[in-house]
């Protein structure tokens, strides 16, 4: 059947670019969401999230009344889950927002509609959810227990996108489509092939979960490399930016940069969904995991260090005297995502230890979430000005252009020196 109408899910930094896009192909899009100031927002063709063109998007499809929405599911021809996974305890994967959603759209299901699943998922939750929507609809027939002739398809399709560049991506990048049966990995092609122009491989959902969570934790161990190289060249006395630039001149070598650790809403959580299902089995991906965890503690020992020589050098200044600026609490370069940022952590660590003022410069944002107890989100200049110790720690192309005069400078980036 043709997919006239769309639902999306989850109206966050996936889901509202995606409901976009459909819209932009002229599809009657209806987003659900739980949030219902971002409702607001969307249906004054507005948006609640950075992302480069996101804003122009919106707003025609809204304008030309593609797009709309809503608290409540309504009927559509594919339902689309965009919703988090966070943890609960130890790492432990939290799927009551997926089991909220699939309820949510349970009563609205009708005879030959699709239900993908799109949240970074462990192995085995498009199984879930399809249990969980038999669960709710008796009357419905589902792919587990009636193979290619079940009433609702259901498949797993994972968004592989960069922030600040997400329509483009959407648009231009492979999609991996695992469908529970085949036909339900047929119907999901002509969903997704409504916008994307990259190519759209078929497998089995369980493969498909899998995929998306070892794309991210190859990245994870590549960068727990840098990491903890940065580390030991710190105790070694060695620049690990001169060693990097050195060593990548091998032809088969491509070492990545080291940061304050990791953060996003991917490559710091996708790992420990592996890790999870099988702790015994994924010991390098964990002990990657523990490397990246453990280098924002690194930075703010650093700091105390910092501290520490400031005042051996200024003996009539007190530690209350001392004012440290934090540069960047994004989790990466120009965007105004904190989920998962090491950067918050070590600046709440910071004005958690330090008596004296703590100035915060996050350039993508206009105020602070409230986390944060104390601390004053200020321009740079005026951080430059005031700080006696500058803590850079995300490189966005603001700090790039300029570095302070003088102080003390802990670069977690490599680009102040």
């Amino acid at each position: 059947m043709p997919f006239e109408t769309i639902s999306v899910v989850g109206l966050g930094y996936i889901g509202l670019p995606t409901a976009a896009v459909f819209a932009s192909r002229k599809k009657k899009v209806i987003g659900v969401d739980v949030n219902q100031q971002a409702i607001d927002t969307i249906n004054r063709g507005e948006i609640h999230i950075v992302e480069p063109d996101l804003d122009m998007v919106v707003h025609a499809a809204v304008t030309e009344g593609f797009l709309r929405a809503t608290t409540e599911a309504e009927p559509a021809d594919a339902f689309l889950i965009a919703v988090p996974t966070p943890f609960k305890g130890d790492h432990e994967p939290d799927l009551s927002y997926i089991e909220s959603a699939s309820k949510t759209i349970a009563p609205v299901l009708k005879k030959g509609d699709l239900v993908i699943l799109e949240s970074t998922s462990p192995v085995g939750a498009t199984e879930q959810m399809a249990a969980w929507l038999a669960e709710a609809r008796p009357d419905l027939t589902f792919p587990q227990s009636h193979g290619e002739d079940s009433d609702i398809r259901v498949a797993h399709c994972p968004e592989r996108v960069l922030p600040g560049h997400v329509l483009r991506e959407l648009v231009l990048n492979d999609r991996v489509i695992g469908g529970m049966t085949a036909k339900c990995s047929e119907a999901a092609v002509k969903l997704y092939k409504v916008f994307v122009q990259g190519e759209c491989i078929i497998t089995d959902a369980r493969t498909a979960e899998m995929c998306k969570l070892t794309e991210n934790s190859f990245r994870d161990v590549n960068i727990a490399f840098a990491n903890e190289l940065s580390i030991i060249c710190d105790k070694l006395g060695i620049n690990v930016w001169e060693l990097i630039r050195l060593a990548n001149r091998h032809p088969r070598v491509n070492i990545l940069q080291p940061g304050p650790g990791v953060g996003g809403h991917c490559i710091a959580v996708d790992p420990w969904f592996i890790v999870s299902s099988t702790p015994e089995e994924a010991k390098l991906i964990r002990t990657a995991r523990e490397v990246n965890d453990d280098k924002p503690q690194w930075i703010v020992d650093k700091v105390k260090i910092a501290v520490a020589e400031f005042l051996k050098n200024n003996p009539t200044e007190t530690v209350k005297d001392i004012v440290i600026a934090c540069y960047g609490l994004a989790f990466k370069p120009d965007i105004d995502d904190l989920r998962e940022s090491p950067s918050v952590q070590i600046a709440q660590q910071i004005i958690a230890m330090h008596s004296g003022k703590v100035l915060l410069v996050e350039p993508n944002i206009s105020e602070l979430p409230a986390k944060f107890e104390s601390g004053a989100l200020v321009a740079t200049d005026l951080a430059f000005n005031e700080a006696n110790i500058h803590v850079l720690l995300v490189d966005h192309e603001v700090f790039k252009q300029q570095k302070p005069n003088s102080g003390k400078i802990v670069d977690a980036k490599g680009i102040w020196g």
